[in-house]
């Protein structure tokens, strides 16, 4: 990506935009960079000016200490500036969670979407994140990466086996540079329960959607978010997982947004 703009503490952010019309900005999830949704992107642009961009820490993107999920926030302000002051909004999965944070706190947008933000729906996947918090804090802190990205592989629900065929393959390395942020998502999620009472205090329309063929409790915490926000709207995709196809999901996008 050749576009830069700094966000507020001087960390440059690199972006693109792609097609004509009504500005939508696109956030990413764990372990991605922008590259995970441009194939979005571009199945919006007949319809729009999409922006993708690298968040802190990850690819052409800049990063700055200490991290903050305020300073994360700011990112997104600025590349709403670049999109000319408002903008729609869209976030996958802990990307999600961001883009929430970022429009409870104020940001000017006209309406949000997100997908499959993995908020906790029991006590003990609550423990599960409790210990994931913990462990991951002790991997990077000990500068082992690799064990870092196997815990968060194992937080997902993939099988060791695959776990470990990841380990040898060559994809490898680029998710251990990526490791580093697996931290700044585990703090945009928070406790990792539903944050009622933040989510409550958004005064724009959000589109909450998720994956017929992905585990209950995703569609759990999907109406959760939907039922928490004054103008929130729940939307199942029928044989769709996590992992979303993009032309599945784009025309839901563009009828909300639109």
């Amino acid at each position: 990506m050749e576009k830069k703009t700094l966000s507020r503490d001087g960390t440059p952010l690199a972006y693109e935009r792609f097609g004509q019309g009504p500005a939508v900005v696109l956030v990413s999830g764990a372990m991605s960079t922008s590259a995970t949704v441009v194939p979005l992107a571009a199945a919006l642009s007949d319809r729009f000016d999409v922006c993708v961009y690298d968040r802190r820490g990850r690819g052409e993107s800049g990063d700055t200490a200490p991290y903050a999920v305020d300073r994360e926030v700011e990112d997104l302000a600025a590349l709403v500036d670049v999109m000319g002051g408002e903008a729609s909004l869209y976030g996958i999965s802990s990307g999600g969670a961001l883009v929430l944070q970022a429009v409870a706190s104020g940001l000017p947008v006209g309406r949000v979407a997100v997908y499959e933000v993995p908020y906790v729906m029991s006590e003990d996947a609550s423990k599960e994140r409790t210990e994931y918090t913990a462990h991951l804090t002790e991997a990077l802190r000990g500068g082992r990466r690799g064990d870092a990205v196997e815990l968060f592989l194992r937080l997902t629900g993939l099988a060791e086996e695959m776990i470990q065929g990841a380990r040898r393959s060559p994809m490898w390395a680029g998710m251990e540079a990526l490791a580093p942020s697996l931290a700044y998502d585990d703090a945009v999620l928070g406790t990792g329960s539903v944050p009622r009472a933040r989510l409550a205090s958004i005064a724009v329309p959000v589109l909450s959607v998720s994956g017929g063929a992905s585990p209950t409790w995703m569609s759990e915490a999907a109406r959760a978010v939907a039922d928490a926000i004054p103008q929130g709207t729940y939307r199942l995709l029928e044989d769709q997982t996590h992992r979303v196809d993009p032309h599945a999901l784009a025309p839901v996008l563009a009828e909300f947004f639109a």
